[in-house]
């Protein structure tokens, strides 16, 4: 089955900022859109607001203006619901409430023909559980656009347990012909990107609250180490710390508490003080008009190093030595069976960040993991109390030394970028593998929904068939919670033949 004809009328239910978004989308499309809200003057005012979006459009030569005007013609508020009759589809758009949501589809499903595609935006509730009300559930499908649906291009299609093929085809092709990239997932809790992202925030938060650096400090080092756009202190700002926090204790309910989507408590604090982000003036950073800047933390100036010793492949950081060598620092390479690690001229060692801990070690440091290491211009090191200032120093002038920027935290297991990556990979995999979508749709959403630098099996492949798992278990060994222990879908991706037929990742 095709994308609906043009001709087609659609409409959307609920005229929120998602709403009016998804219905922007249609109306640019080409469709003809009707918009209803049960808020009396709520959809006409809705109507009104989109259209003051496409002059803004017109204004930045983004739309012509015939095309606006054509538009403006086909948006349509609707009084009742019995006005949506002839639609072809149907995307709600209402409050996050399972009754909310079941009573309006369940009046929806009387007034609308029997090829009317039925769909709802939910990014928190179960396709599954909305759809249970539906004499015919087979023509409900998720359709999960992301905020501002105008600009982003995200759409995460999802089947409910009781979803026809015909009907979720029918969607993504709907969603691409709208000029949107469309994804398929199964019904599971957060879909795609809400949960494989958990980690990005959670892992953030852990770092916080174990005291290893200050919430500058991590933003800057995911920022400017790992290559994310944002760090998950000022993002959830942005987002507002109440949606993010919700969203998350979501997740975790619907897995049934599971460990690896445990909520953060220091964010719950935050919520409960009020302190929401950017909306409310203050989240983890102070937005006041007078506020001081939040610094990250960076180590003052030191001397490098005389020389360093190779010992061993240092696997994701090779390059490492090419840049070194570069900066005029003698590089020796000695083979070593066992550890990858470079020793320095006080005779401590500085190596990739594992999940062991400086403290189990008499004299080492371990730097964090970069998304490219000539282009970070941030590294991140750990210490403990047994390492010797002189090898901290030499490791501090090591990286200065290549031009970095250089942050120390306390004696952090994984560090910042190592764990928060092999974890949205273990989490990958283990969606694969439980049929919730494909490698390549994952890398897709991930990219396109939360603008990652790269796809979890982009990043997989790139870190080597076994690091993250090997990660995850020393993490494991220190925090036996069951948080970090790999999923046995990572398990047999660490431990797969190399040889077999079309391996990748």
């Amino acid at each position: 089955m095709t994308a609906l004809d043009l001709s087609s009328p659609v409409a959307v239910v609920g005229t929120g900022t998602m709403g009016q978004g998804i219905a922007q989308v249609a109306l640019v499309a080409g469709h003809c859109v009707r918009l209803y809200d049960a808020a009396p003057g709520r959809a006409q005012d809705a109507a009104d607001a989109i259209g003051a979006r496409l002059d803004r459009l017109v204004a930045k030569d983004r739309l012509a203006a015939a095309d606006r005007d054509a538009a403006r013609a086909r948006l349509l508020p609707a009084e009742s619901l019995a006005e949506l009759a002839d639609c072809t589809l149907v995307v709600e758009a209402v409050l996050e409430r399972l009754d909310v949501k079941q009573e309006l589809l369940r009046e929806l499903e009387g007034i609308v023909g029997e090829d009317c595609l039925l769909a709802t935006n939910t990014s928190s509730l179960s396709v599954t559980a909305i759809g249970g009300a539906l004499a015919n559930p087979g023509r409900f499908v998720g359709l999960h656009f992301f905020n501002p649906a105008p600009l982003l291009p995200l759409v995460e299609v999802v089947s409910g347990f009781a979803t026809d093929v015909t009907s979720a085809t029918r969607a993504y092709e709907m969603a691409r012909a709208w000029g949107k990239t469309p994804v398929a997932c199964a019904d599971t809790p957060g879909f795609i990107v809400n949960r494989i992202a958990r980690p990005f925030y959670a892992e953030a938060f852990a770092v916080y609250e174990a005291q290893g650096a200050d919430p500058a400090t991590i933003d800057a080092v995911l920022r400017e180490c790992g290559g994310f756009k944002m760090g998950a202190f000022e993002l959830t700002d942005l987002i507002g710390q109440d949606v993010n926090e919700s969203v998350t204790r979501s997740v975790w309910q619907a897995f049934f508490n599971d460990v690896r989507f445990t909520p953060s408590l220091a964010q719950r604090r935050l919520v409960e003080s009020g302190r929401l982000g950017r909306k409310s003036g203050h989240g983890w950073y102070d937005y006041a008009q007078d506020a001081e800047r939040d610094e990250p933390h960076t180590a003052d100036k030191q001397p490098q190093p005389s020389y360093v010793v190779a010992e061993g492949d240092l696997g994701p950081a090779s390059e490492l030595l090419t840049l070194i060598r570069e900066a005029g620092i003698p590089v020796r390479e000695e083979e070593e069976d066992h550890g990858t690690r470079l020793v320095l001229p006080s005779g401590g060692q500085l190596a990739l960040a594992d999940g062991q801990t400086s403290v189990e070690f008499r004299d080492v440091v371990y730097f964090d993991l970069a998304l490219d290491y000539r282009r970070a211009t941030r590294i991140a090191l750990s210490a403990s109390q047994d390492t010797s200032p002189q090898t901290l120093t030499e490791a501090i002038g090591l990286f200065q030394a290549l031009g970095k920027d250089v942050s120390v935290l306390g004696d952090v297991p994984g560090m910042i970028v190592a764990r928060t990556v092999a974890r949205i990979v273990d989490l990958a995999h283990d969606a694969v593998a439980k049929g919730v979508a494909t490698e390549e749709d994952i890398d897709t959403a991930m990219r396109l929904g939360v603008n990652y630098p790269m796809g979890p099996f982009e990043w997989s492949r790139r870190l080597g068939r076994g690091w993250a798992y090997d990660v995850l278990e020393e993490l494991h060994v220190r925090e036996p919670s069951g948080r970090y222990a790999p999923s046995l879908a990572l398990y047999r991706h660490a431990y797969a033949s190399d040889k077999r037929e079309g391996s990748t990742s």
